[in-house]
This record gives C-alpha cells, sequence and structure tokens, in this order.
C-alpha cells in the first residue's frame, strides 16, 4: 500500500520535473492537532533520488526538529540517609523539544565526522552549553531523559527503499510532543559528501479543550491550580460517598 501511494504521489505531471533535481521530497500532513485524547501520531516522509540508494549508490537522511525550550537538570542528594532533596542542577537554555534523526545508514557511517558534527547529525552533536553544574553527568541526564520520553530519537528504524529510487519513513509523534514549529531536513549524500537537500515543515498545535486548558494553565496558573486542587478534592469526597454506601 505504501509502495502504491509513493508511486502515485510520484507519478504526476511534475514527475518529469521531479527527475531533473537529485532529490525530491514531501511530508504526509503539515499540520497535526492534539486533542484531550491525543496519544501521538506518526508522519510519513517520502520523496525519490535520481540515482539509485543503497550499496553502492547514494543515501539518505532524515532529520526533524521541533521548537527549542530552556530545561533544568537537577540532582537529587539524600539528607541524613532519610530524604532525598534537590541539589546541584544545571540549565540548559536552547534544548529542542523534539529531535530526529534516520537514514538509510547510520550517519556517522555515511558522513565524515567533521560533517556530521556541523550538520549537527546526531545526538552528541547538539549544541548542549547549560550554566550551573559543569559536570558532563548533567548532559549525559538530558540525553537519557529525552530519550526516555520518545522525543529525541536516533536510527530507531531505517529509511525504507523501494524501487531502488524511492524512500519513504515513518516520524513518529509521541502523546507529549510539544507544539509549535517543526523543521524537516531531508539529505542526500553522495561518496560522503551532501550533494542535495530539501527543507519541509509542519507545525504541531492545542484544539478544543486541550488548548484551552493550556491557555489557563500559561496566562492564569493561580486559577489552573485552584481548580486542579478543587477537581481533586470532589474526586475524593465522591469516592468516599462510593465506597462508604458500598
Amino acid at each position: 500500500m505504501i509502495r502504491l501511494l509513493l508511486l502515485l504521489a510520484l507519478a504526476w505531471p511534475g514527475r518529469a520535473w521531479a527527475q531533473e533535481v537529485p532529490l525530491v521530497a514531501a511530508l504526509s500532513q503539515n499540520a497535526v492537532e492534539v486533542t484531550t485524547g491525543f496519544t501521538g501520531t506518526s508522519l510519513m516522509v517520502f520523496g525519490s533520488t535520481e540515482g539509485p540508494i543503497g550499496p553502492g549508490g547514494d543515501e539518505v537522511l532524515i532529520l526533524a526538529r521541533g521548537p527549542t525550550r530552556p530545561v533544568v537538570v537537577r540532582r537529587k542528594v539524600p539528607v541524613a540517609g532519610v530524604i532525598w532533596v534537590n541539589g546541584p542542577s544545571a540549565r540548559f537554555a536552547e534544548v529542542p523539544g523534539f529531535y530526529f534523526l534516520g537514514g538509510t545508514r547510520p550517519a556517522w557511517q555515511v558522513l565524515p565526522e567533521e560533517e556530521r558534527q556541523r550538520n549537527r547529525l546526531g545526538l552528541d552533536s547538539l549544541p548542549l552549553t547549560s550554566t550551573g553544574a559543569r559536570s558532563p553527568g548533567f548532559r549525559a541526564a538530558l540525553l537519557a531523559l529525552e530519550s526516555s520520553s520518545g522525543l529525541w530519537q536516533e536510527d530507531t528504524a531505517p529509511i525504507e527503499i523501494a524501487g531502488s529510487r524511492l524512500f519513504h519513513a515513518r516520524l513518529p509523534l509521541p502523546a507529549s510532543v510539544p507544539t509549535g514549529d517543526y523543521q524537516v531536513e531531508v539529505l542526500l549524500v553522495r561518496s560522503r559528501q551532501i550533494v542535495a537537500r530539501q527543507q519541509l515543515a509542519f507545525r504541531v498545535d492545542r484544539v478544543g479543550t486541550a488548548d484551552r486548558i493550556a491557555t489557563v494553565a500559561e496566562d492564569q496558573p493561580f486559577l489552573y491550580g485552584l481548580a486542579c486542587i478543587l477537581s481533586a478534592a470532589l474526586a475524593g469526597w465522591l469516592g468516599s460517598v462510593l465506597f462508604r454506601r458500598g
């Protein structure tokens, strides 16, 4: 089914023009709506190349990045061997809210190290500068936290090839994906050099009840917190009434 969609998408009147350039790519959609029942979704990145892809031919890399935000990583320290409290911390100013890198082969196998670092292809190439505690352990903890949440993904699944010149890949977005503008870059690698690239974009937005709740939480945090406390108290009271009757 996927191969059929790719063939139909590429075999249109613009196909003759598409074969004149080394790389053509597109997204299955350019908008993602987050509702209260959102559990995650995925987009498809697909396209074609002028030459064959695979062993002895071209390679394709897909890099996707979301909006940046500050993140504080804290280390818990024991007090009197009984309780744990917040200890030293490191503040990272511009942390990608989402990062995805996939390819027909891993980037470190198809590009020189300098080129890979210059294009920020790989989690180890992210310029995660911090203030506060300087231990490398804080950077490692940030990498582990973001990777375990599904927001940072590297080489989790290879790009699939169809007909030697068509490619497609799933771009998985977890339920916790942040809202904002996302940039997707498709790179064509030949003889260990990037010979073509195409920029794509999509946007993630909250809609409906989820958008109203998020707006109240950001604009009126006191009222939002009070509403949460009252809701929890009401739920507890109703539960005690029901169990008492039972």
